[in-house]
């Protein structure tokens, strides 16, 4: 695996002589990939020196100590940091998600439980907003289909990160957030204190970085516009400012009516419709890799139950790593990194078994 180190770091020192070209920079796209990458190979390359500087020095302690036995008593302290630095670069050294540094659309949609998942979905989307603060990320809401207890059958977010570091992306950690969350407590309606059951479902996309990323023809687009509705159906405004966009080619449909104007809402539909669009086209080449499907422990089957949370134990336990921990009440405040940190773990760990079994 140290044998491709060589040409990552050949590969840095270009990267930093196009950084330093001011044609670059005119174009934001290319120039933001470039420092992604960059970024990316610089840990790399400190990694690699920090185990190059640890393997002298155990070298220079060995030599030494045939002359003199006091250096003999550092070797084993060393050899330790040798053993340390090489695991670290050999993680990094790990094919790494190209989209890591990518921002996130996420969607969280009411399932089985009625009135009950609509609260639960509040519950999410205050759980994913606390946890973006606390990573000094960015959210802006895009729409919400509001239920009558004040929960959301439906609520589109956008979380946005500044971060260089594709280890540090928004894609990065929240990749594994798709799928079916289950959660059991006693609902505000439940009159006999009785533990219910209930699904929500979490949907999350990669967001384009630009919209030409994501070719789409007009001629391809079927745009309806309505009345936006609140809770019951009732209207919430006097013009056709909701909108529906239906991609033809892969009946994808994006529905916006969070904003006042159509404009906005067209906006935000698209944005949505790219990150669909893209999402769908990993997936199907996913499909065509099974050894890419193999290491991850993202999964691509949105129906598979990923977590429960367990509010009379306290008890929240992910289905896919093993994790489970007692401190609910915090994780719904935004404590999600111990959780999100083992599937961090359980990804690195399959993509490292994976790269032995082809070795």
């Amino acid at each position: 695996m140290f044998e491709s180190v060589a040409v990552l770091l050949a590969e840095h020192e270009d990267l930093q002589k196009q950084l330093s070209d001011p044609a670059v920079h005119a174009d934001a796209a290319r120039a933001k990939k470039i420092n992604r990458r960059y970024a990316e190979l610089s840990q790399i390359k400190a990694a690699h020196e920090h185990w190059l500087e640890a393997t002298d020095d155990l070298a220079a302690a060995r030599e030494l100590a045939k002359e003199d036995e006091t250096f003999a008593e550092e070797i084993p302290s060393l050899e330790e940091s040798v053993a340390t630095t090489q695991e670290k670069l050999r993680r990094l050294l790990i094919p790494r998600d190209p989209d890591d540094g990518r921002d996130v659309i996420m969607e969280i949609k009411g399932g089985e439980g009625g009135a009950e998942s609509a609260l639960f979905a509040a519950d999410l989307l205050r759980m994913y907003m606390h946890y973006a603060e606390s990573k000094g990320w960015k959210t802006e809401l895009l729409d919400r289909t509001e239920s009558d207890l004040g929960g959301y059958k439906d609520v589109q977010l956008a979380i946005k990160s500044n971060a260089t570091d594709p280890s540090q992306g928004v894609w990065a950690h929240l990749k594994y957030e798709g799928g079916v969350h289950r959660v059991q407590r006693v609902p505000a309606t439940e009159s006999q204190g009785r533990i219910h059951t209930s699904t929500t479902g979490v949907l999350v996309f990669p967001e384009v970085d630009e919209p030409e990323e994501v070719e789409i023809s007009q001629n391809d687009l079927k745009i309806d516009v309505y009345r936006s509705s609140g809770p019951g159906g009732q209207s919430v405004n006097t013009t056709d400012s909701a909108v529906r966009i239906t991609h033809l080619p892969t009946g994808i449909v994006v529905s916006m009516q969070n904003e006042k104007s159509q404009l906005q809402n067209r906006e935000a539909g698209m944005r949505v419709l790219r990150a669909r669009i893209l999402a769908r086209q990993q997936e199907e080449q996913a499909a065509l890799d099974s050894a890419a499907r193999k290491t991850q422990i993202r999964t691509m089957d949105r129906s598979e139950r990923i977590r429960t949370y367990n509010f009379p134990e306290n008890r929240i336990a992910d289905h896919r790593t093993g994790y489970k921990a007692y401190n609910l009440d915090q994780v719904m405040n935004g404590s999600l990194g111990p959780v999100i940190e083992s599937c961090i773990q359980a990804d690195e760990e399959a993509r490292l078994a994976d790269i032995g079994d082809q070795a």
